[in-house]
């Protein structure tokens, strides 16, 4: 992916001597109810290799300069190429993609006990990181519904990329919040995709026990050049009002929330979502999440237009650890359809057969499945809206 140029947004870069990284403050990313763009973000009809000719919005511009300078400068365990990429034969259309190095060099996931685990500031935090690694302060204008609760979140790379432009959203770090969902991370998370003019742009949470490797409070966010399974997949509503729908289809059943924009119908939204994530993390249930521009809920097919934003939550056995014989590890992407794969090995020999057997070993017993699904059920029926 082709990292836009804006001169007017060199104030997100650093100075190129470390020396001077210290005295470096982080530069604000302000942003308005004009810039979370719902309309017009498409996939190419043709190519996606489209995209690198489509216009780039600041947010794009902002993050995309900044990071490409921070790989530049060797912030990251290992300098990202173009990643070798196939879409798996078969029904599912799996996007399998060969990244060698963060299988490697990642960090180790921390000792993880319980989806409840409590913040332990003797562990690696997002307060430890180098000063280059943020990016900048994404911070809402008071014009925006909610502005009142805004959390200051910073922007920073993830030192082991899954692809271009791989960043965290940290909220606040210096409260030391474990990573459990909380309403300003997933309204920072869901701003960031309207934010950005590409309609690979994503964002995602794993719950301890749901691969998260670091217990403080963070989302991912990266750019993916190919449609994904979610994006499309047909639902069937759970509730009268259609506030909650199944995603039956494969690679992996999931409960879908949709909104067709900002305002009042992205706060319910937030809600819904978060009160869902809190009985599973209550419950010591495992989860992913995963934000995308999408379908609208119903019949519809992959190839359906991004007419809002999808959140697809996924409740799932615990891991704790990360099973190393493995091609993938099951996460938030993977569970979207996108298989960031360990060894030139897997690769050439994975089939969509062997990816959803790696995939449904990680879903809950359906006794369990369906008793989750009724609590969230019973949840949405109390809302207001």
């Amino acid at each position: 992916m082709a990292a836009p140029q804006d001169s007017n947004e060199t104030s997100y870069l650093f100075p190129p001597n470390s020396k001077d990284w210290e005295e470096q403050g982080i530069p604000d990313f302000v942003y308005g109810q004009k810039e979370l763009v719902l309309e017009g973000i498409q996939w190419p009809r043709t190519a996606p290799s489209l995209l690198d000719t489509t216009p780039w919005s600041r947010f794009d511009s902002a993050l995309c300069s900044a990071w490409r300078q921070r790989m530049d400068l060797g912030l990251f365990r290992y300098r990202l190429g173009e990643l070798q990429t196939q879409t798996l034969p078969g029904a599912v259309g799996f996007v399998a993609q060969l990244n060698v190095e963060r299988g490697v060099q990642r960090r180790r996931p921390q000792n993880i006990r319980s989806v409840k685990q409590a913040f332990d500031p003797e562990q690696f935090n997002f307060n430890k990181v180098r000063p280059g690694e943020v990016l900048f302060r994404l911070l809402r204008e008071p014009d925006l519904p909610g502005a009142l609760q805004q959390e200051d979140i910073l922007v920073m790379i993830n030192v082991s990329p899954l692809e271009w432009g791989h960043v965290l959203l940290v909220p606040e770090p210096t409260r030391g919040l474990p990573q459990r969902l909380l309403p300003g991370a997933l309204r920072a998370g869901v701003e960031a995709v309207l934010l950005s003019s590409h309609p690979g742009f994503r964002v995602g949470f794993n719950s301890l026990g749901g691969l998260a490797s670091v217990n403080h409070l963070h989302l991912h966010g990266y750019y993916l050049a190919h449609r994904l399974p979610v994006e499309g997949a047909p639902s069937e509503p759970l509730d009268p009002g259609g506030r909650l729908h199944l995603l039956r289809a494969l690679p992996a059943p999931g409960f879908l929330f949709y909104t067709s924009g900002p305002g009042p119908d992205l706060e319910a939204l937030i809600s819904r979502v978060c009160r869902a994530t809190n009985y599973l993390t209550d419950h010591e249930i495992a989860h992913n999440l995963f934000v995308t521009r999408g379908a609208p809920p119903g019949k519809t097919s992959p190839s359906s237009a991004l007419t809002g934003i999808r959140v697809i939550l996924w409740a799932r056995k615990s891991s704790f650890g990360v099973k190393e014989g493995e091609a993938f590890n099951v996460a938030l992407c993977e569970l979207a359809g996108h298989l960031p794969v360990k060894t030139s090995q897997d690769f050439g020999s994975l089939t969509e057969a062997a990816a959803l057997a790696l995939i449904q070993d990680c879903l809950l017993p359906s006794a369990q499945a369906e008793e989750v699904q009724a609590a969230l059920v019973a949840l949405v029926a109390q809302d207001k809206q």
